[in-house]
């Protein structure tokens, strides 16, 4: 019985890891900012980082990355490897940060926590991931850009370096996904009325900042 209910159980714990919203934490806590009130209203890095600075943006990034890889390693050393059980609990834990119960069921835009599944599912295609987003960034100035064309050379990449169809199918539903929750970025893109990025620099008052 309780190898039966070990799996799922994993699965319900890397939701619940993923939900745990710490771009509003760590604005609340250490900031006294409600993130979702300024900038763009999102909890992940990137408005983090406008909103909060770079102590607070990096550790927005580093702990939402976080609740990807680790779900993903535990479940590859306690599911004996299970390519298709690590690709549960990926997929999991990016729901619980885009889908958050402690939010109202709204979240971020699980880049990070995606790039941190993939990085556990494959240290290759995560640096493949990642350059994507440096890559797109750095040509376009857009974050969005380089957030979604990451998510989409992930599968590919996943594919290549792990010859993984569970792990393939992870990359395909979490490009998707991030592409669905920049489904505004992508209005605005169009639009022309993006916001590049630019330098970040917090003002003294609540932790506020400059935006573009």
């Amino acid at each position: 019985m309780i190898g039966t209910l070990a799996g799922p159980a994993m699965v319900a714990v890397a939701f619940l890891i993923g939900s745990i919203p710490f771009g509003y934490l760590i604005g609340r806590i250490f900031y006294r900012t409600d993130i979702r009130a300024a900038g763009s209203g999102n909890i992940g890095a990137m408005n983090a980082l406008r909103t909060l600075g770079k102590g607070g943006g990096a550790a927005v990034l580093v702990l939402d990355a976080l609740k990807g890889f680790a779900p993903v390693l535990v479940a590859a050393a306690f599911f004996h490897g299970s390519q298709t059980f690590q690709a549960m609990v990926a997929t999991a834990a990016v729901l619980g940060h885009c889908f958050s119960p402690w939010l109202s069921w709204r979240g971020g835009k699980g880049v990070a926590t995606s790039f941190g599944a993939i990085l556990g599912l494959s240290w290759p295609a995560g640096l493949v991931a990642v350059g994507g987003w440096i890559l797109g960034a750095l040509l376009t100035r857009y974050s969005s850009v380089g957030s979604m064309l990451g998510s989409v050379l992930a599968p590919v990449a996943l594919w290549y370096f792990t010859g993984s169809s569970a792990f393939t199918a992870y990359g395909v539903f979490a490009a998707f996904l991030v592409i669905y929750t920049h489904r505004e970025n992508l209005v605005r893109l169009r639009a022309g009325t993006e916001g590049p990025i630019r330098p970040f620099k917090r003002s003294g008052a609540g932790g506020k900042s400059t935006l573009p």
